[in-house]
């Protein structure tokens, strides 16, 4: 029964550990997207920044999230991260492909 359980914590703290690590390497990806089309000249210094700012936002909502909850988000706050994530996403394509030019 202890072994029982003790798997049962294990397998929900991995699971935990996971779903962040997913949520930092998606952030740290649209990062460089954004990088990508500045380099580019895909995104102008204006869509740029208001992107970083997004992002920014999303990082410092995780961050107190995190805090918050000893150092892990809830199942809700993964989602609603993720929903924020591919907002951002799409904003990112958008802006790249408006025709607009640095």
């Amino acid at each position: 029964m202890k072994k029982l359980i003790l798997s049962t914590v294990l397998t929900v703290v991995a699971v935990t550990g996971l779903s962040a690590a997913e949520v930092d390497y998606r952030r740290h990806e649209q990062v460089n997207r954004i990088n990508q089309g500045v380099r580019s000249g895909s995104l102008t210094r204006g869509e740029a920044a208001r992107l970083r700012a997004e992002e920014s936002h999303v990082r410092r909502e995780v961050a107190h999230d995190r805090f918050n909850n000893g150092g892990h988000l809830t199942p809700y706050q993964r989602n609603r991260v993720n929903r924020q994530e591919n907002r951002i996403s799409s904003q990112i394509y958008r802006y790249k492909h408006n025709n607009l030019y640095r």
